[in-house]
């Protein structure tokens, strides 16, 4: 017995070799509803049968893509993004009005043909025929389905797209065979449903439930009558029915779809009549897609993740096939952004500096021992306009971010840490004149040896001549103490060291092989330093920052769980090593430069940092449980912050601890409340020989002579404090220090 199909009509069997029965109708009545031709068609009518029975028999359906929601690490929403805004609903959560009007409106023969409808491509042929044009169509609704398909399969390729939505009758009899295959294995409920989710109703909304959303602001199975016309009538022509550019053209077509409605009994003449008197009842959402509408400032933050998705291996082998995984949506991502410390952090930002200042300020919260990352954004938002950018100013270029800024005396704990696993005592004590000639030779990695000479530094004034201990230099940042121990240790153990603790220049090149690198001259990014002093909060453990906890994704009415990258960690130092460095460090914040920035009411500890002229400030502190870097300069890199107004705060020369350190005790006070306060485990240094006093100690950092920045690290050039700004008396040798990048022959890196 012949096999009958669900709603009636001949089985897909029977309904095929109907049609192959009748190809020359086939195709000449399908170029003359559609086409203009035949001759040009690519597939000559006689051809039909052959060229039908050689198409594949299985039709590949491309998962639909869908929006992906990037939400925070107690499950609050951050982001939509989506290549196509789509949410697939199952047909039970679609009106029974919405599922009536498509079909009225688009086949209304569908529950009783099979994939195609002789009937229908006869009335239209004759209609045609009578207009002397084009008047009618006669694909099936399981026919518009298989072309959403190609076109789905296309993604955005314009010549793809072209390809499957060309009017070619080889194009028609592909769409056919294909339809045939569908009504076979899937049905006309599930062909329904199907056709209603892939669909484009205009406006950015693929698929009913995000044109339900987006028109009238309510899920699609609450759709009504009048509602479910006018979406119904869309489907047409998404741009001349678009009712919120033409309301009078998507009145009248609803209005048709409701009278269609009446005369294939959907619903009574009185009940269309009443709705088509209705007014259209839009209530429009408009499209809210990408990063740049991020809660929190968390646009840079959800940049981020995109890049971190688009470049790990663990998303796929290549670029491109992460893009497809991306692009096809779907995705639920659970970050490490806490909401707290996100808050904590724009409102610090927003409260000390404002988006029209010259310079900029970008600031990072990640967590030690587990290299999550808690909070990230800056003072210019995510965006296109004025005073905005789409710049992450905390991240690493590869990331989307510059070319990094010199980082200055944050740079200095690094090479104590290497000198201190390498043995020397916390009390090693050097003569550190206030000026002093740079030592030469310097060993280097690979045996070779750093030589110039006739250069000389200075520190930050005329007070600050040593000896000095190491403790009391890094309280008070004193440069020729640190020029004079990275001459003894040797460069390659510090740029190992900072290695080990993740410390990268911004821009992806080696870090340089130069005594320079002290006194801070590498371009680096607030993460890469905010996740190194993370290395010291937690006793010499090294974790990779990771800002992805987990991702699910849907794939039809399937969900999966895919793989994420994992923060590895490694001992970079001994836990005595980290111990010393935090004690040294505690006293920067109790009485030393960053005096500002220290917490009241927890055991913090820090560095400040202030480059050459004023180009970049810094402070980057820690507590045991969350550790953060506050960067504020010209991304730029033109204008010094010198006789400068920042929040609306004149400043006369700008400071590692006046600046970015308040930014930091107001972001950390307010990210660590609530949160338990661990003490750090602190050694005994003892006191070196105090003499006579030797600085200032009041947050004007950094003893740099605007050198954690100047040419090799603040050797010349610049000032950091009350004194004159030196001008070198010497002519250089080209390419003395090897150029220094991004950060200029002169160390005057750009920054950004």
């Amino acid at each position: 017995m012949p096999k009958k199909r669900s709603g009636g009509g001949l089985s897909p069997t029977q309904q095929a070799a109907k049609f192959l029965g009748v190809s020359v109708l086939a195709g000449a009545v399908l170029a003359g509803i559609a086409l203009p031709a035949v001759g040009a068609l690519g597939l000559a009518a006689k051809g039909s049968v052959e060229s039908f029975d050689e198409l594949p028999v299985s039709l590949k359906t491309p998962p639909l893509s869908q929006r992906t929601t990037i939400l925070d690490a107690d499950g609050g929403q951050i982001a939509s993004v989506y290549s196509r805004d789509r949410t697939v609903v199952a047909l039970k959560d679609i009106s029974p009005y919405m599922q009536k009007a498509i079909v009225a409106i688009e086949d209304s023969r569908f529950y009783q043909h099979g994939a195609i409808d002789l009937k229908g491509v006869l009335r239209a042929l004759n209609k045609n025929a009578q207009s002397g044009g084009v008047a009618q169509g006669a694909s099936t609704l399981t026919q518009q389905y298989v072309k959403n398909v190609f076109v789905e399969e296309a993604g955005d390729d314009p010549t793809k797209v072209a390809e499957a939505t060309q009017q070619t009758l080889g194009r028609k009899i592909k769409e056919l065979k294909f339809a045939i295959q569908v009504e076979e294995e899937l049905g006309k409920k599930k062909i329904l449903e199907n056709y209603l989710n892939i669909t484009f109703f205009g406006e950015q909304a693929y698929g009913i439930e995000a044109a339900s959303e987006r028109y009238f602001s309510k899920p699609a199975k609450d759709l009504n009558l009048q509602e479910s016309a006018l979406l119904a009538g869309i489907v047409q022509s998404p741009s001349r029915y678009d009712p919120v550019n033409d309301e009078a053209e998507a009145t009248k077509r609803r209005n048709i779809v409701l009278q269609r409605m009446a005369e294939v009994g959907d619903v009574s003449q009185a009940e269309a009549d009443r709705a088509k008197a209705a007014p259209l009842g839009l209530k429009v959402s408009r499209p809210k897609n990408g990063c740049i509408t991020a809660v929190q400032g968390a646009g840079f933050f959800c940049d981020y993740v995109r890049e971190v998705f688009l470049t790990d291996p663990v998303f796929g082998k290549t670029r491109a096939e992460r893009a497809k995984v991306w692009n096809q949506g779907g995705l639920t991502i659970h970050t490490t952004l806490a909401p707290q410390a996100q808050e904590s952090l724009q409102a610090s930002v927003k409260e000390h500096v404002n988006k029209s200042d010259d310079v900029a300020t970008a600031a990072t919260i990640v967590e030690p021992g587990t290299g999550k990352i808690l909070a990230m954004g800056q003072s210019r938002p995510y965006g296109f306009g004025k005073n905005e950018t789409q710049i992450n100013l905390s991240v690493n270029q590869k990331m989307g971010g510059g070319a990094g800024y010199q980082p200055g005396s944050t740079f200095k704990p690094i090479v104590a840490a290497a000198a201190l696993e390498g043995g020397m005592p916390a009390t090693k004590s050097y003569p550190s004149p206030y000026e002093m000639e740079y030592p030469h030779p310097v060993s280097a990695c690979d045996g070779k040896r750093w030589n110039e000479s006739g250069v000389k530094l200075t520190n930050e004034n005329e007070s600050e001549v040593g000896p000095f201990s190491m403790k009391e230099a890094t309280a008070k940042s004193v440069n020729t103490y640190f020029v004079q121990m990275i001459s003894e240790i040797g460069i390659c153990p510090v740029t190992e060291m900072a290695q080990r603790m993740g410390v990268q220049r911004a821009d992806g090149k080696k870090m340089q092989q130069a005594p320079s690198i002290a006194l801070g001259t590498q371009e680096m990014s607030p993460l890469t330093m905010a996740n190194a002093y993370a290395t010291f909060a937690s006793r010499g453990m090294y974790c990779t920052p990771v800002a992805i906890e987990s991702i699910t994704q849907r794939v039809g009415d399937q969900t999966k769980s895919l793989r994420v990258p994992k923060s590895t960690c490694s001992r970079a130092m001994s836990e005595k090593t980290a111990d010393t460095v935090n004690t040294l460090l505690r006293g920067v914040v109790e009485d030393g430069t960053g005096k500002q920035a220290g917490l009241d009411s927890r055991p913090s500890a820090g560095k400040t940092g202030t480059t050459d002229e004023r180009y970049a400030a810094w402070f980057v502190g820690y507590t045991p449980n969350m550790a953060g870097a506050v960067w504020v300069g010209d991304p730029a890199h033109k204008r010094k912050m010198q006789q400068i107004s920042i929040g609306g705060v004149w400043h006369d020369k700008v400071y590692g601890g006046e600046v970015p350190g308040p930014i930091w005790k107001d972001m950390m006070s307010g990210a660590l409340q609530g949160k338990p306060a661990p003490d750090f485990s602190l050694v005994d240094i003892p006191d070196g020989d105090k003499g006579k006093d030797k600085g200032n100690g009041n947050g004007r950092d950094d003893g740099n002579n605007g050198g954690d920045g100047g040419f090799i690290g603040g050797l010349i050039g610049g000032d950091n404090g009350g004194g004159p700004f030196p001008t070198p008396s010497f002519s250089l040798p080209e390419g003395w220090i090897q150029g220094q990048g991004n950060g200029g022959g002169h160390g005057r890196g750009h920054g950004g």
